[in-house]
């Protein structure tokens, strides 16, 4: 019997069943319904992550906030704008795609409020995002409070059953740390890494270029720091991992399963390279299957931690 694409891409990501493992990453496209129906029907995502969303609107950081580097890379510092949970939700109210919102927030008792206005509509779960580099009180501060992600957790848990995903970065915390924190407190899936702390100055002007002076770098640059945390959290954890950060290429997306993700997020590459990078990457990973001779693409979750 031949076997359709869609059985052999297929990926179990903690009790979500995904099409593929290619997953649109928070921060890129992320606020409009109509951009979510074009990249499943059209660019065939396996699912999108929403750009992070806090309870309030945030207007983020004056310009510039995005700044191209050399050899495909971003420094950027929107500052998570966003506009609202109230709005965002009414944005989403008919959403039929594979969606999970990424939520954000610098207390505890922001999130169940956050996961009351989008419980009850057609999404997949959640991202929470503790590990923006360049947020005050709303990101990394956050992420390395052990005890804090640990409550923060444990209170998402307890308000929702639908699956929960932490994501986490490079702080002043030990990221395995972070992550087992996070298993324990209940988490059902792990994304690594975001964006890592970072500055450009103009010497020119001798003037900081972002607004911010600090921003998060992503890109290919950061590949290697996440491909490391990806093998190291899938070999201390039980719970799944999705690996993020300077994926740009189908060997790409094989060298973070082998690490141990089972699925990957994408984003900066679509600066680059569009929103056609989602097939063009599909069609690799495909190829390199029918190579492998293999069933599906989850039986190589992992196997670089058989030597």
């Amino acid at each position: 019997m031949k076997r359709s694409t869609k059985d052999i891409l297929a990926v179990n990501l903690a009790g979500i069943s995904l099409d593929n493992p290619l997953i649109l990453a928070s921060g890129f496209l992320g606020i409009s319904q109509e951009i979510f129906t074009r990249l499943y029907h059209e660019f065939e995502v396996g699912a999108i992550v929403s750009k992070s969303i806090s309870l309030n609107p945030m207007e983020g950081y004056r310009g510039p906030t995005v700044v191209p580097l050399e050899n495909f890379n971003f420094l950027n510092a929107v500052g998570l704008s966003n506009p609202g949970s109230d709005s965002f939700s009414n944005e989403i109210k008919n959403n039929d795609v594979p969606l999970l919102v990424s939520l954000v927030g610098s207390q505890e008792n922001e999130f169940p409020k956050l996961i009351k206005k989008f419980d009850k509509l057609c999404i997949l779960g959640y991202e929470v995002n503790l590990s923006c580099p360049h947020v005050a009180k709303m990101g990394m501060e956050v992420g390395d409070d052990i005890e804090l992600v640990y409550r923060i957790i444990k209170r998402i848990k307890s308000v929702t059953t639908k699956p929960v995903i932490i994501k986490i970065g490079i702080g002043n915390t030990n990221i395995v740390k972070i992550a087992e924190i996070a298993q324990d407190a209940g988490a059902n899936a792990i994304t690594a890494i975001n964006t890592i702390r970072a500055m450009k100055i103009d010497i020119k002007t001798e003037r900081p270029i972002l607004s911010n002076k600090f921003g998060g770098l992503s890109g290919k640059a950061i590949k290697p720091i996440g491909i490391r945390s990806v093998y190291e959290i899938s070999k201390n954890l039980n719970i799944p991992v999705v690996g993020c950060g300077g994926i740009f290429s189908w060997e790409d997306v094989i060298e973070y399963m082998l690490a141990g993700s089972s699925a990957v997020q994408i984003g900066s590459s679509i600066g680059y390279l569009g929103m056609s990078v989602f097939k063009e990457i599909k069609k690799g990973i495909m190829d390199y299957i029918k190579k492998k001779d293999l069933k599906n693409i989850m039986e190589i979750i992992g196997n670089a931690h058989k030597y």
